[in-house]
C-alpha cells in the first residue's frame, strides 16, 4: 500500500513535514520518498515539475493521484485511509469545526513567523527597514498570545482542538517547532513551549524530525529579541 507512494519533501519544510507526520500516524511506513536540497534548488527538478507545475515540495503521488498542497495531502491521507492508525478528523460536526478552524488557522502563525525570522532571507538589503521589523515584531507576538489563549482555555495536557490529538497538530507542530529552535523567549508564549515539549517526543513527530535539526538541534537565534 505505502509502497505505491512518492514523496519529494525538503528538510525543515513545515508543509513537508506535516505530510510525513500524517502518513506516521496513519501507518504508512515504506512508503518512498526524495529528499531534495533546498539551497541546491533540487525541488525545481524535472522529476518534481513533471508532478507539480508550481515546482514546489511537498509533491506527493499515490498511484496514479497526485496531491501537491500539505493540507490537500494531509486531509486526502486521512479520508482514504480513514481506518488506519490514528483517527486525525473525528466524527462529530462540533469537534470537526474546531479541528479545521485551528488547521487553516495555522496559515496565519507560519506567516508571522517567517515575516519576523526570515526577513533578511525575504526581503533585499536595500528595502529593509527597522520599522518594518518592529511592526511585524508586534504582529507575531499579538498571534503568539492568541495560540497561547487558545491552549489556556483548553486546558492543560491539551492538544490545539482538544483531548485527543487530531490533524490540527499535525499541521501545526511544525510551525511551533520552530519558536523554541530560533530562540523564542519562552516567557512569549508559555503554554505554546508546555504544547511542545509534549509533543516533541510523539513517535509520529520523532520520525519525521527534520534530519538537518537532528545534526544541528540549534537555529539562529532570530526570535531572541521577539
Amino acid at each position: 500500500m505505502a509502497q505505491s507512494m512518492m514523496l519529494y519533501w525538503c528538510s525543515g519544510s513545515p508543509p513537508c513535514w506535516r505530510v510525513m507526520i500524517a502518513l506516521e500516524e496513519k501507518l504508512l511506513q515504506g512508503y518512498k520518498h526524495k529528499h531534495l536540497a533546498f539551497d541546491k534548488n533540487e525541488h525545481k527538478c524535472e522529476e518534481v515539475k513533471a508532478l507539480n507545475p508550481r515546482a514546489q515540495v511537498p509533491t506527493f503521488k499515490h498511484g496514479d493521484i497526485v496531491v501537491n498542497e500539505s493540507l490537500a495531502a494531509c486531509l486526502y491521507l486521512e479520508s482514504a485511509f480513514k481506518s488506519h492508525g490514528t483517527r486525525l478528523i473525528p466524527d462529530d460536526p462540533t469537534e470537526q469545526a474546531l479541528v479545521y478552524q485551528r488547521m487553516f488557522e495555522t496559515n496565519n502563525l507560519q506567516q508571522k513567523m517567517y515575516e519576523v525570522a526570515f526577513y533578511e532571507h525575504y526581503v533585499p538589503e536595500g528595502e529593509r527597514l527597522e520599522s518594518a521589523l518592529k511592526r511585524n515584531k508586534e504582529s507575531l507576538v499579538a498571534e503568539l498570545k492568541l495560540w497561547d489563549g487558545y491552549l489556556e482555555k483548553m486546558g492543560k495536557g491539551s492538544y490545539l482542538a482538544g483531548k485527543s490529538f487530531t490533524m490540527a497538530d499535525v499541521v501545526c507542530f511544525p510551525i511551533i517547532a520552530f519558536f523554541p529552535r530560533l530562540h523564542c523567549p519562552r516567557e512569549r508564549c508559555p503554554r505554546l513551549m508546555e504544547y511542545y515539549e509534549m509533543l516533541k517526543d510523539r513517535p509520529s513527530i520523532k520520525a519525521s524530525w527534520p534530519p538537518h535539526w537532528l545534526e544541528k538541534p540549534e537555529g539562529p537565534d532570530t526570535l531572541k529579541n521577539l
